[in-house]
């Protein structure tokens, strides 16, 4: 199914993928996780500084997959690193993305029962959004981007409309005073900024889609900047209009922003419920795009056909996403999970670039 020729996105679509791919559940904790870790008015700056990190990063995931045109992570790291270590190293990438997709489907099921379906059992959440999904992707890269298209415009707009009506509760004093207690707070804040950038491990799968690869570097540079200018505006937006001390102790702060919000005789009075809506496509996105990646890394590794492993990967996705108890575990695993990628995302691109050097300084040699 995803083996066909016709299956391909173009450099916009490319860039969309990787757009929704990152942006998910990030944009309603991320004010929370990185002012933990900061505890100065200068979270943002983490921000800034991760999201450059993983531009880089990005850029070496896609020189390294316009070395095998037509190829995925699946496919090429057996001819770099031989196929033992490649298959294992394909093995835990398709585990982070399974883990990852029963995370975002879970945080999904909660901030529905939260905000909107208060006393629906979880379950009944979470089957039908993995059987839309598998639909989703049973119609391939192609499909999956075109939706991308159709949802993040929307998402967007609503996002940017709340921010731009909180401004006038905005206090620029809640982020003053800037670099107080110097640089190494900022520094803090790395590990829980780049954990809202994993997901970018997409790259080395989507170039090998794309019908211009040669502009991947582009593509996505681009999917990495929208995400990352939003999660700049959106730990800046937050913190002016709430304050450290009340982003702290907001299990979801964002949404706690936008509830301040209250515009009468406007269409929507209140705009948490729009933006709940609206996120919870952003988050079925990524959910999708996670379940593909997984689905084609077990079909390109063991070399069956796409149709039953989307079918055996639906109740291996709802027990990952059931296991949390709590709201509390649920978190756990999400840092679990960010650790995870965070390494995935170093060891996959440095260390298959680097072996790939040497490798081809040795035939050179040789020769």
């Amino acid at each position: 199914m995803f083996e066909r020729g016709d299956d391909k996105i173009t450099t916009r679509q490319a860039s969309l993928f990787l757009t929704n791919s990152v942006l998910g559940a990030g944009i309603l904790t991320l004010p929370r996780d990185v002012t933990e870790s900061v505890k100065t008015p200068d979270a943002w700056m983490s921000v800034v500084l991760g999201g450059i990190i993983v531009m880089l990063v990005t850029v070496i995931m896609v020189k390294l997959s316009q070395q095998f045109p037509g190829k995925t992570i699946y496919q090429y790291s057996k001819r770099i690193v031989g196929g033992g270590p490649g298959g294992l190293l394909s093995l835990l990438l398709i585990s982070y993305f399974l883990l990852s997709a029963g995370f975002q489907n879970r945080v999904l099921g909660e901030i529905m029962i939260f905000f909107l379906l208060e006393g629906t059992p979880i379950w009944a959440i979470i089957i039908p959004f993995i059987w839309i999904g598998a639909y989703l992707v049973f119609g391939g890269i192609n499909s999956i981007a075109r939706v991308y298209q159709i949802i993040f415009p929307i998402s967007f707009f609503i996002l940017i409309l709340c921010y731009a009506l909180s401004i006038r509760i905005f206090d620029i004093n809640h982020l003053r005073p800037v670099l107080s207690e110097g640089l190494m707070p900022v520094i803090r804040g790395l590990k829980s900024t780049v954990l809202v950038f994993t997901g970018c491990e997409v790259v080395m799968v989507i170039t090998a889609f794309m019908q211009h690869p040669e502009q991947a570097i582009r593509a996505m540079l681009t999917g990495i900047v929208v995400p990352m200018t939003l999660y700049i505006l959106t730990v800046v937006m937050v913190i002016g209009g709430l304050s450290i001390d009340s982003v702290i102790t907001s299990t979801w702060p964002t949404i706690d922003l936008v509830r301040s919000l209250e515009i009468t005789g406007f269409f929507f009075e209140r705009f948490e419920f729009p933006l709940l809506v609206i996120w919870m496509m952003q988050m079925f996105c990524i959910f999708s795009s996670f379940f593909f990646n997984a689905a084609l890394g077990i079909s390109q590794v063991f070399k069956i056909k796409i149709v039953p492993v989307i079918f055996g990967l639906m109740p291996v996705i709802f027990i990952t996403a059931m296991i949390p108890v709590r709201i509390n575990d649920v978190f756990a695993v999400g840092d679990v999970i960010g650790g995870m990628g965070i390494l995935l995302f170093f060891l996959l691109s440095v260390l298959l670039s680097v072996v790939l050097i040497i490798r081809k300084k040795v035939l050179k040699q040789n020769m």
